[in-house]
């Protein structure tokens, strides 16, 4: 009897487990949801000049592991544009990224970084922005490829709010959370 006890106990965790991983993707936010939404998020009038911004990254479990700083310069030929981002970990670490970035049509865009595997592809709608990419990651112990998806908010005429889940194998891994603030023109 206590072997049939424990293999049912032993079944009923694995549906358990299935049933919440079946309805976890149940309730993701689509990005046509903000459509009417207002300010209307331009991506090449908020990311054109000198732009700050300070985040932290949270592993798995929520614990912050990671804080940083960001100083960014953005400008836009066209449709064309170039976003240059300088960060500073608060363990001292240093880190540049230059991101080259499309608008194509329907408030889509694609970007290409030197860490970015592929194309970024991302979709504005209203106030938000969805950006999706893969990453090399480089960590102390070697290089993983990760996938980022990012949602951006424009809070305020001067303010973003990013908010990036880092999966893996689907699994997530742990998120971004970044504060963006453009500074004012000079």
């Amino acid at each position: 009897m206590q072997m049939l006890m424990s293999r049912f106990i032993g079944f009923t965790k694995v549906w358990l487990l299935l049933l919440i991983l079946g309805l976890s993707g149940c309730g993701s936010v689509d990005i046509h949801d903000y459509s009417a939404s207002e300010p209307k998020l331009d991506l090449q009038q908020f990311f054109n000049g000198e732009l700050q911004a300070s985040g932290m990254v949270e592993d798995y479990s929520g614990q912050v592991v990671r804080r940083f700083n960001v100083r960014m310069t953005g400008s836009w030929q066209g449709n064309q544009g170039v976003l240059q981002e300088w960060f500073e970990y608060d363990d001292g670490e240093l880190a540049e990224r230059t991101w080259q970035i499309t608008k194509l049509a329907d408030g889509r865009y694609q970007g290409r970084a030197e860490d970015i595997l592929g194309v970024a592809e991302g979709q504005a709608e209203g106030f938000a922005l969805r950006w999706r990419y893969d990453m090399l990651l480089k960590l102390d112990s070697g290089k993983y490829q990760v996938h980022f998806d990012d949602w951006m908010y424009q809070t305020a005429p001067d303010t973003i709010i990013n908010r990036s889940e880092i999966r893996k194998w689907g699994l997530t891994l742990g998120e971004v959370t970044l504060v963006i603030r453009r500074l004012e023109d000079k």
